[in-house]
């Protein structure tokens, strides 16, 4: 029963998820760049197709997904950061192990692989694919499984604010696929928010460092730190400038197709 339901052994599952090696992680973004440039070398000599309710489908059952993710993590942070303070929001551990938070921080793991299917909607349907939304696909993969195996400090806020910025954007992708006409506000919105989560990335990371430094105990590793700062470092300048090329340059267009994704 253990070796086939690993979530629900004795053992927490992050135990089961350091199998998921960076081999494994990497082997996944090779095949999605291959699916890429074939895809779209395929598609060059075909129509594109609508694929309007399975893309309905698709960001509703993320949105939903995201959710559910949202609330349950944002409770258990929310009450942690009332109860014992911002340090302990950060360093705490117990994010990866408590009972409910648990279960939330491994379905985000695990949920990296299958979103990498945004892109193939955007390959099939013959759609501008700019190089934000792959980039940020393949590193949030490659980090995600990284960090995860080792419980590094501040996880619980990363899936947390990654959560929330997909519950919107998600349900967002939803309406729009099912044909809602939306207020440019609110694309705006979501790259905003998206731009805040980056830099509440880098503080997070900050924080994390400053207190390494200090001696406090606030487990991670230096080689995480910097994959993690560079990781939301080159999310923010990539999100500020398809803000500014989407709002307010030439290209507005890319913003009633083509919100970007977040982290």
């Amino acid at each position: 029963g253990e070796r086939w339901f690993p979530l629900f052994s004795e053992y927490s599952s992050v135990h089961y998820v350091k199998q998921l090696t960076l081999k494994k992680s990497f082997l996944y973004a090779a095949l999605y760049a291959a699916f890429i440039l074939g895809g779209r070398h395929v598609m060059k000599q075909r129509e594109k197709f609508e694929l309007r309710k399975p893309l309905v489908l698709w960001s509703l059952t993320l949105a939903v997904f995201s959710i559910f993710g949202a609330i349950r993590t944002g409770s258990y942070m929310t009450y942690i950061l009332m109860t014992k303070g911002l340090k302990q929001s950060v360093c705490d551990q117990s994010f990866y192990n408590g009972p409910v938070s648990k279960f939330w921080a491994y379905a985000f793991v695990l949920s990296k692989a299958p979103e990498l299917g945004d892109t193939l909607f955007i390959v099939l349907r013959k759609q501008k694919l700019i190089f934000l939304h792959w980039y940020h696909h393949i590193t949030v993969l490659l980090y995600s499984w990284y960090s995860y195996k080792d419980m590094v400090a501040g996880g619980g806020w990363f899936m947390t604010m990654n959560y929330l910025v997909h519950a919107v954007m998600y349900s967002y992708y939803a309406l729009r696929a099912a044909g809602f006409k939306l207020s440019r506000k609110f694309a705006m919105f979501i790259t905003l928010t998206q731009i805040t989560q980056m830099l509440m990335g880098c503080v997070v990371n900050y924080l994390v460092y400053s207190w390494m430094q200090q001696g406090q105990e606030c487990p991670s590793h230096m080689q995480n730190i910097v994959w993690s700062s560079l990781m939301y470092l080159s999310y923010f300048v990539l999100f500020v400038q398809f803000f500014i090329e989407a709002y307010f340059g030439k290209s507005k267009s890319l913003a009633s197709t083509n919100t970007k994704k977040s982290e």
